[in-house]
């Protein structure tokens, strides 16, 4: 059977054959794979700063080592820009659980984000709760005082089946060219619908949680982590919204120390741990949070723009490497790359380096609606509590003044994989221009150009309200079976040579994006 992709390239004949300058494309490559910076950048963002939660101090100093790096590359209208308030920073320093009885021993957990530190070690009971609705904290009240509590059942070990690395296989890459017809859109509506739902009622649970265990004066709670093998996979709890209660000190621990804690309690053992955490808000108000752009400019076309970025926030627990210091490495060496090979392109290619994209996609969708579209703001008191990137669409798309000279966005954020082809987002036009564009990859791996869309990072923003956003298809490595919101997230889960190879690729992209006679096509956008 013919690939989509193999036959739409056909198209491709019938109409202008694309252009692309091999010359160009053979610069960049000995640029990226010769003379390479991408690890450097990498190294520095994961072992000299580190994790980047938003709005923490390292996040900040993130901000600033990368538009000192672009200054230094000699790119301009290099500045970091606002979105609106996002709420306290926070960073921890210490975390540590020990079991006082009924034996002693240490045990493996770190908090949660935007929760309370305890103020030095506590010792308390531990005893499990189970609350799944409001009603629950009910049966709780006067007997929590002094407590450490267990939220979640003992999990069964999953034994590994399958290799915890994957590379595609030409099988896998000719299974992302089967697109999978979607629902209705009023299907589709009916589950986002569903979803908000269920996130604002988790949002008040939470918030009543919260204020309610320490009005009780729980010690702190312990989680289980959503993954075996003792990694830790944690995110947020607490509110990083001043103003709102934080609860109790919050810590996710390794499967297998969790689930002997809860068996001991459910054999009714006396089981009493020491809890110590370290952790600080760093504002006492809401800040707003910052994304961090940079540009070459164009001639000819310089009011058209190509853009390539990759969110730079990231969690506490490791170093934020494949989640996104990968990313943002990649593009960052892009634009070195072609400021070092003397590009001179027609558009003004512009990097952005997110924020707050592991809250909802925050900065990149304050970005969109500021410079190139937004939907009306709604007025369902509901709809005002989802994040933007949950809300249905209120009345008719409000384009901005730049929005008619947006060409592409192009985006990373799925580990420190080798890029393997690109998902053309359902925009049927764009697939031979990128079977074109692809071509002098080949060697390197990069031959898929995939029409079903992918989701969950910031190329969603621009997709969202018409414009070309798209997501490169990578190797997964062990993004999801070790790396993803893990304490995993180190520079050693990274592969250098796929870096380069993402590196060269990506430059070679926006460039031909930033040369060709006509912005890329854009498809129909879809009415919510």
């Amino acid at each position: 059977m013919l690939s989509v992709a193999l036959a739409l390239s056909g198209v491709a004949d019938a109409q202008t054959k694309e252009t692309v300058d091999l010359d160009m494309v053979s610069r960049i490559r000995q640029e990226a794979f010769h003379r390479s910076q991408v690890m450097a950048t990498f190294s520095h963002l994961t072992e000299q700063i580190g994790p980047r939660l938003t709005n923490s101090p390292a996040m900040g100093e993130a901000n600033t080592w990368t538009r000192s790096k672009f200054n230094e590359w000699g790119l301009v209208n290099v500045h970091d820009e606002a979105f609106d308030a996002f709420g306290r920073g926070w960073e921890f320093s210490n975390a540590s659980v020990e079991l006082l009885s009924p034996r002693v021993a240490p045990l493996y957990a770190l908090p949660k984000a935007w929760t309370p530190g305890t103020n030095g070690p506590v010792e308390g009971e531990v005893i499990k709760v189970e609350i799944k609705k409001l009603a629950d904290l009910d049966q709780y009240k006067g007997k929590l005082a002094g407590k450490i509590l267990l939220l979640n059942d003992a999990r069964d070990y999953e034994r590994a089946t399958k290799s915890d690395s994957h590379r595609h296989d030409d099988a896998g890459l000719a299974e992302l060219q089967v697109f999978a017809v979607p629902k209705d859109v009023a299907d589709a509506k009916a589950d986002r619908a569903k979803k908000a739902k269920e996130y604002l009622e988790k949002q008040e649970l939470t918030r009543a949680t919260n204020a309610f265990f320490a009005e009780q004066g729980v010690l702190a709670t312990i989680s289980i982590s959503g993954w075996d093998n003792g990694i830790i996979r944690v995110g947020g709890g607490g509110s990083r919204k001043a103003g709102e209660p934080v609860g109790v000190p919050e810590l996710a621990m390794m499967a297998e120390h969790y689930n002997q804690l809860v068996r001991a309690v459910d054999q009714k053992q006396a089981v009493k741990l020491r809890v110590n955490v370290e952790a600080r808000f760093t504002d006492t108000q809401d800040q707003p949070g910052y994304n961090t752009l940079a540009e070459i400019r164009g001639s000819g076309k310089a009011d058209e723009i190509v853009m390539l970025g990759a969110h730079m926030d990231s969690w506490h627990t490791g170093t934020g490497a494949a989640d996104n210091a990968a990313g943002v490495a990649v593009m960052m060496e892009a634009m070195r790359i072609l400021k070092a090979v003397g590009a001179k392109p027609r558009r003004t290619i512009r990097v952005a380096l997110w924020s707050g994209e592991e809250q909802g996609l925050i900065g990149s969708q304050d970005y969109v609606s500021k410079h190139f579209a937004r939907y009306p703001e709604p007025t369902d008191p509901a709809q005002l509590k989802l994040p933007a990137s949950m809300r249905e669409p209120t009345g008719a798309l409000q384009r901005q003044r730049d929005y008619d000279r947006f060409s592409a966005y192009f985006n990373m954020d799925n580990g420190s994989g080798r890029f393997r082809g690109i998902y053309a987002q359902e925009n049927l036009a764009a697939v031979p221009i990128f079977e074109a564009w692809l071509a002098p990859f080949h060697d390197v791996g990069a031959t898929t150009v995939a029409t079903r869309n992918t989701g969950s990072t910031d190329h969603i923003a621009f997709d969202r309200v018409g414009l070309p956003g798209f997501q490169f298809i990578q190797d997964r490595l062990d993004y999801f079976t070790n790396v993803h919101h893990s304490n995993l997230d180190t520079w050693d889960h990274a592969e250098p040579e796929d870096l380069k190879q993402a590196a060269a690729i990506v430059a070679s992209f926006v460039y031909n994006a930033a040369m060709r006679e006509e912005k890329l096509p854009r498809k129909p956008l879809l009415t919510p």
